[in-house]
């Protein structure tokens, strides 16, 4: 009989751009306070990539370290994934770029477009391809420039929103162990909600279209908000339904970093204490389909998970999009 290979993490990397953007920074840019933006999601500052740093080169430094904390060479690589809303280009895909750049001579590359909830799409995917036995290592990132898309004179948004990548190296796993479940799901009906209007072949980019500043990220935040809040704790809870797990089961959850009131609803509703919830909203605000990964790196990389502890990812984001995945960690301490 064949048996079914389990797929987990080996590896996780991130990078965030060196400068930082604060809220009294943005108190100097458009009409708002440092408190207001506290109060209201959480974020106190975010990272800024530099203008010679396209999000190939963030990407290009999370999956480095993925890689190396995996023990994986780049020519080991059969696939990589990246899930980005800023791609450098609309072609080529950034995944190309990563993969000549990486020297990932023997690997198929791709782009995914699912907004926040990327990350968590891309990583079904690579668990799919795993346990199919079709491809041994797939390198997931998740990596915004949202500085570039952000529409700096709208106050509601421009505070919102931050730079950085976050990778992980996907292979086989002991039994039992990585990915258990997932739950992906779309409701295109809220496309409108959160869009770049004026960003393809429906409108393309005219000087009227830059000038109505149509080019920049419009966000219907109260919409978004009521969705999110609906959305993130019932979809771990199909997740883990689908595992055959209870939620006190759950040792961590690593959320989509989009506001801390909307992470704060989803705990409670999976009955989780704070201290279990991966949170780094307040230093980096919003990344979109980086946010997750960058939760999950940093806190893999501050030992933070130890062998066998049932970690839960959940976003969601434009489309609208939302996905989780509980995957019992199998990396060992001193791999």
């Amino acid at each position: 009989m064949h048996h079914k290979i389990s797929a987990g993490i080996l590896g996780t990397g991130y990078y965030l751009p060196e400068k930082v953007l604060t809220n009294f920074d943005l108190e100097k840019m458009v009409q708002t306070s440092d408190a207001w933006i506290v109060e209201r999601t959480g974020i106190h500052e975010r990272r800024i990539a530099a203008e010679d740093e396209p999000v190939s080169a963030l990407a290009q430094r999370a999956a480095e370290m993925a890689l190396k904390d995996a023990g994986i060479a780049a020519e080991d690589l059969d696939l990589i994934i990246m899930a980005t809303l800023t791609s450098d280009r609309i072609i080529p895909a950034t995944s190309c770029v990563l993969q000549d750049r990486l020297g990932a001579a023997h690997a198929a590359a791709f782009d995914l477009s699912a907004a926040c909830s990327g990350f968590v799409y891309a990583a079904s995917i690579a668990a799919q391809f795993i346990e199919g036995g079709v491809y041994r290592h797939v390198l997931v990132i998740g990596g915004e420039t949202l500085s570039r898309v952000v529409d700096w004179q709208d106050r509601n948004t421009c505070i919102l929103f931050g730079d950085g990548a976050g990778a992980a190296v996907f292979g086989p796993v002991e039994d039992g162990y990585g990915i258990r479940a997932f739950d992906l799901g779309s409701d295109g009906s809220g496309g409108d909600t959160l869009d770049i209007p004026s960003s393809g072949s429906l409108c393309p980019v005219t000087p009227e279209t830059i000038r109505q500043r149509l080019t920049y990220v419009h966000m219907d935040g109260r919409a978004v908000f009521r969705f999110a809040t609906k959305v993130m704790g019932k979809t771990v809870e199909t997740s883990l339904a689908r595992a055959g797990m209870q939620r006190e089961e759950l040792d961590f959850l690593v959320p989509h970093q989009a506001n801390i009131r909307i992470i704060q609803s989803a705990a409670k509703r999976l009955a989780m204490p704070m201290d279990k919830v991966i949170i780094n909203i307040h230093r980096y605000g919003n990344m979109s389909a980086a946010s997750i990964p960058v939760a999950l790196a940093e806190a893999a990389h501050a030992h933070q998970f130890k062998k066998g502890d049932n970690i839960a990812l959940a976003g969601f984001g434009a489309g609208l999009t939302w996905a989780s995945c509980i995957m019992k960690w199998a990396k060992e301490e001193n791999d």
